[in-house]
């Protein structure tokens, strides 16, 4: 009697605590809905003044920016998708950026394709790299040398030079000014040709000025020929003493 009288008292016991239970279960479910929704309603609340704090009118993204932080959270364009921005995203803010760090590391493809690029791209070691270099830097600095070598031998000859141009300038002076006599001197012999005073713009004055120029030029051409013969005569003749001392 015992021993079913306390099975007895455990089982109404039991399903005591269960309607219990049952009871409070749509209350607990409905305490943490009104939980979940008060959380929302802070995030929102918190959302809103955040973004009354920006008073700068920047878009979210230049504010991020501003801010040091990743300008998108969500892509925005097929670019944001693309392993070279997430990347370069990682790059820039780290771990706070959520990407996966494993996507910066290049694939085996990628590996391939760059050292085929660095085999034409560097050719050379860079023991031979160093080598031309140095062969470089050798030549450029024989070039120097060479160039100081000849600035100096043409800085010797400065004064020399200097001395022939002022010759060449005298010279050409010389010439200036005995032209010029010559000129005076027939326009003179015009003159005391007609005997009488006649402007030298004169038709019959510029005929006879220009006759007597030919004849001074062809006198003068006479006078070079002759002196030309005589040179040579006077090699001719040294040279036929030289021949006669060797007989």
């Amino acid at each position: 009697m015992n021993l079913c009288s306390r099975s007895c008292f455990i089982r109404t016991r039991l399903l005591t605590s269960f309607r219990q239970y049952s009871s409070t279960v749509p209350e607990i479910e409905q305490n943490e809905q009104v939980l979940i929704d008060d959380t929302d309603d802070v995030k929102a609340r918190e959302a809103e003044i955040e973004k009354k704090r920006n008073k700068s009118g920047l878009s979210a993204a230049h504010f991020n920016l501003v801010n040091d932080r990743r300008p998108y959270e969500a892509p925005k364009s097929l670019a944001h998708l693309t392993v070279k921005y997430h990347s370069k995203m990682y790059g820039k803010y780290g771990a706070a950026s959520g990407v996966n760090p494993s996507l910066c590391w290049p694939t085996r493809k990628d590996i391939q394709e760059r050292l085929e690029y660095e085999a034409v791209a560097f050719p050379y070691t860079i023991r031979e790299m160093m080598d031309a270099a140095a062969v470089k830097r050798k030549e450029e600095q024989l070039k120097i040398e060479q160039r100081e070598k000849e600035v100096a031998a043409k800085f010797a000859k400065l004064e020399q030079w200097k001395n022939e141009l002022n010759a060449k300038v005298a010279k050409k002076a010389a010439e200036i000014q005995a032209a010029k006599v010559k000129k005076e001197r027939l326009v003179e012999e015009v003159r005391r040709h007609f005997g009488f005073t006649l402007d030298p713009r004169d038709e019959r004055f510029q005929e006879m000025l220009t006759k007597r120029e030919k004849e001074q030029k062809k006198l003068e051409k006479q006078a070079r020929m002759e002196a030309k013969e005589k040179i040579m005569i006077a090699k001719l003749q040294q040279k036929n003493v030289q021949l006669n001392e060797q007989s």
